[in-house]
């Protein structure tokens, strides 16, 4: 176990070939890239740096924009822009068209950047007081920030009888100070490990055995040492994949309690650091060497092409894999969840939010209204790696992975919501983790001083 002050250097492998105010909130950053981040993100493009959000909105509650025809644009503002992402999207718009051919949408994706620029364009369309009908982002406490510039659609939920069909974290995640301000589409997982098949078997590691963290430090070592292969592929030019390996490995480490204090602002310094000695050691011997200057997409590539073993992610990785041709759930790829967590379902959201004061509020509603339909969510889901929120969806179209992931959704024992995508920690901790990754974690690897800033940000 590495010392208090190691500071990681790193060996590295190659790939081997591949192809409080609003003006607060107009800094903003989202938590990952085109590459899918389970939110305001589909997979490709360009990492953003997870994280810098800024606090947003005034005091108080916002109210309901005017009254928008049939004739007027419905603007809804996304961020899948590429891969899986996309298709899900797509497939999202063409779902609403049909059901709504009198409604004129204007579905319309901000790329370049995923949520880091969907959440500046928000920000200043806000700011502006020009907000568009609806957008893409986040429920739990990543609401706090837009304080005040949030409308209220309980009656959305009340009309379609959400609260009876959704899952009940759903139901509670989107309510602020009171009020429904969001309706749920999906649900990502993020203890995730993915793994390519002909890899870990040539390597001849058996996936199932890895029910601990020391036993997938053992599994990397072995790949390592018996195959040419990359044993965990990462993409680093944005900070949220270290966060969110980091908050993988301290629930599969240190155990659910020790997670729910740390998010809770009562943090165990000791198990924080734990967990950071076990990412150091991670990120210094086993991940590619161009891992800094890549993103998500490429490093789902280095598991499609066979580049690498293993990769953690949320479950939109599943889309990309399964919109690979040729690349086949069990026979080319696999799942296991993420070692040490088993029996824990580390939750995440897709919502689209309903701003106040927009120009086109009953047919937002509208929209919401269908966001949270059986026919939206079996269109976007299956495309996007992610499972209903809804309890009464058919899952036969899903595919077995995703259904696996539904059973597992029920039968969880835990279901601790995620803490770089803004369920579980407010969006001024979250940039300050993020800047503690940036500035002490990227290589090399200072495990004291990480810890330390893990422990300020969170601590009440």
């Amino acid at each position: 176990m590495p010392a208090e002050n190691t500071r990681f250097s790193r060996r590295r492998f190659v790939k081997v070939t591949s192809t409080g105010t609003l003006l607060a909130l107009a800094g903003c950053a989202g938590n990952g890239d085109d590459g899918g981040d389970g939110g305001g993100a589909g997979d490709g493009g360009t990492d953003g740096d997870g994280g810098t959000d800024g606090d947003g909105g005034t005091d108080g509650d916002g109210g309901d924009g005017g009254d928008g025809g049939s004739s007027a644009e419905l603007e809804v503002l996304h961020g899948w822009t590429g891969g899986d992402g996309a298709r899900a999207a797509d497939a999202l718009e063409s779902a609403f068209n049909e059901a709504h051919p009198d409604v004129n949408l204007n579905f319309n994706p901000i790329g370049g950047g995923g949520n880091q620029n969907l959440d500046a364009v928000v920000a200043n369309r806000l700011q502006n007081n020009n907000p568009p009908g609806s957008f893409a982002n986040w429920p739990g406490k990543n609401l706090q920030r837009y304080e005040g510039v949030l409308g209220e659609v309980g009656d959305v939920w009340e009309e379609n009888n959400f609260s009876d069909v959704m899952v009940e974290e759903a139901v509670d995640l989107h309510q602020y100070n009171g009020a429904f301000r969001a309706v749920p589409l999906g649900s990502h997982r993020l203890n995730c490990l993915f793994y390519n098949t002909a890899v870990v078997e040539e390597a001849g590691v058996d996936p199932s055995s890895l029910t601990s963290i020391d036993a997938l430090m053992s599994a990397l070592e072995t790949v390592a040492s018996e195959t040419d292969a990359v044993p965990m592929t990462h993409g680093m030019s944005g900070t949220w994949t270290t966060t969110q390996l980091w908050a993988s490995i301290m629930l599969g480490k240190e155990g659910f309690d020790a997670y729910t204090n740390f998010i809770e602002g009562n943090p165990d310094r000791a198990a924080v650091q734990s967990a950071f000695e076990s990412l150091g050691e991670i990120l210094q011997n086993y991940i590619n060497e161009d891992a800094a200057s890549i993103g998500l997409t490429e490093s789902n590539q280095n598991i499609i092409q066979g580049n690498a073993a293993f990769i953690h992610q949320g479950n939109w990785a599943a889309g990309a894999f399964r919109n690979a041709e040729g690349f086949n759930y069990d026979e080319d790829w696999g799942f296991k969840t993420f070692p040490g967590t088993e029996g824990m379902y580390m939750l995440h959201f897709d919502s689209f939010l309903y701003p106040s004061g927009n120009p086109t509020s009953e047919l937002s509603k509208t929209f919401l209204s269908f966001v949270g339909s059986q026919e939206a969510q079996i269109a976007f889901n299956q495309y996007k790696g992610s499972i209903p929120t809804r309890t009464d969806v058919d899952m036969s179209e899903f595919g077995p992975y995703l259904q696996e992931t539904a059973e597992d959704f029920a039968n969880a024992d835990q279901r601790p919501p995620t803490l770089q995508h803004g369920l579980a920690v407010t969006s001024q901790k979250m940039t300050a983790l993020n800047d503690v990754i940036s500035s002490e974690f990227t290589g090399p690897y200072n495990v004291e001083a990480a810890t330390d800033g893990f422990v300020n940000a969170v601590s009440n």
